[in-house]
């Protein structure tokens, strides 16, 4: 369940490399305008062309015509399969994006999946078997495996700074007024409102498997308020080296107006967490080694900030680093090869851990086994 290590290919961070200097002539189709407008105005930035797209509604379509000029815009995703295509980004319904994951793939075309991998466990299995017989790669478009703070703890616990990781937490949560999360999660003609409270726990589950190259084993799930069920969960999931991760989405109060993402590792020696203050600070990382494991006997309790990105000479904005990083990780799949930076299989683990939670939610919060997609 390792995922890729950070190559030659992928953009470095702090050292000013300028390795998108022109466009590569790889050819890209986009499924869903919205937040897939967003990820192809970062493909157009790493070199990559950005040649036809797809969205249900016409006023999407009609703005996204200004910032993709001469791309082919349709109603239908599978208009895309008709054109000569080295990639596609599928950024449509959270819960609709395998069937044409496993159709572009068929076609030879590369994968790269904004959000769940798969809906089911029956799903997530024939997606592999996708994956598996395509000359084509995916790649799940996991933006927060690749953000400036969790790239941090993970060269630290990799240094093995903190020892043996025992307990590893993760926290995506917005804070909103009530009547913002119900035009979110109230209506059951969106998305968000259709879909688990468990399901939407990439951002978090899929850090805690890179940080740890391990696998989900068994999760058990908890709503966090009874009186608002669908609001906000608590994930407990036994990983295959024998730590605990314990993670927590959905909508509380108070959280920091960075990123909303908070990660961190207890492990034999020491901890490593990442900061929840404002600007700056949300990115940077507190590192402790206790005394008793120092060579000197001193407590080592040190913050930590990650060096800047750059691309194309410019420095990117904190909070566009992973998005920048998951874009230039695809163009060099397509181009040269380099592993995806998040692969199938520990996509679809880290979304079956969601699966899986919403039966313990089912079975009043009982543990549940998540299947071995290895």
């Amino acid at each position: 369940m390792n995922l890729a290590p950070w190559s030659a290919t992928h953009v470095a961070a702090g050292d000013g490399a300028d390795p998108v200097t022109v466009s590569s002539g790889l050819r890209l189709g986009v499924v869903g305008l919205k937040m897939g407008l967003y990820l192809a105005d970062w493909a157009q930035r790493v070199g990559l062309q950005v040649v036809a797209g797809c969205d249900r509604d016409p006023e999407t379509r009609a703005a996204a015509a200004g910032r993709l000029p001469g791309a082919n815009l349709t109603d239908r995703w599978e208009d895309l399969l008709e054109l000569d295509l080295d990639g596609v980004v599928l950024a449509n319904d959270f819960d609709a994006h395998a069937p044409p994951a496993m159709e572009f793939l068929e076609q030879g075309v590369h994968v790269l999946s904004e959000s769940a991998a798969c809906t089911t466990v029956e799903e997530g299995r024939r997606l592999i078997e996708a994956v598996d017989g395509s000359a084509a790669t995916y790649s799940l478009a996991e933006n927060y495996v690749a953000h400036p703070h969790v790239r941090a703890i993970r060269e630290v616990v990799a240094r093995g700074e903190v020892g043996r990781v025992e307990l590893i937490e993760a926290d995506y949560l917005h804070g909103m007024s009530p009547e913002m999360v119900d035009a979110l999660i109230g209506d059951p003609a969106h998305w968000r409102g259709r879909i688990a409270p468990t399901a939407y726990c990439t951002h978090t589950m899929s850090p805690v498997l890179a940080i740890t190259g391990a696998r989900p084993v068994e999760v058990t799930a908890f709503t966090v308020d009874e009186t608002n069920r669908r609001a906000a969960v608590v994930m407990v999931v036994r990983l295959s080296t024998g730590a605990l991760a314990v993670t927590r989405h959905g909508f509380l109060q108070g959280e920091a107006d960075s990123h909303w993402s908070w990660v961190s590792v207890r492990g034999s020696r020491g901890l490593v967490e990442s900061g929840r203050g404002p600007g700056e600070r949300a990115w940077s990382v507190r590192v402790r080694t206790e005394g008793w494991a120092s060579d000197d006997g001193e407590i080592r309790d040190d913050e930590r900030t990650p060096p800047p990105l750059f691309l194309a000479g410019d420095e990117v904005e904190r909070r566009a680093e992973g998005t920048a990083l998951i874009l230039t990780a695809f163009r060099a799949t397509i181009e040269h090869g380099a592993p995806p930076l998040v692969p199938v299989r520990p996509a679809v683990a880290a979304v079956l851990v969601g699966v899986m939670g919403a039966q313990s939610l089912a079975n009043g919060s009982r543990p549940v086994p998540v299947p071995s997609v290895d």
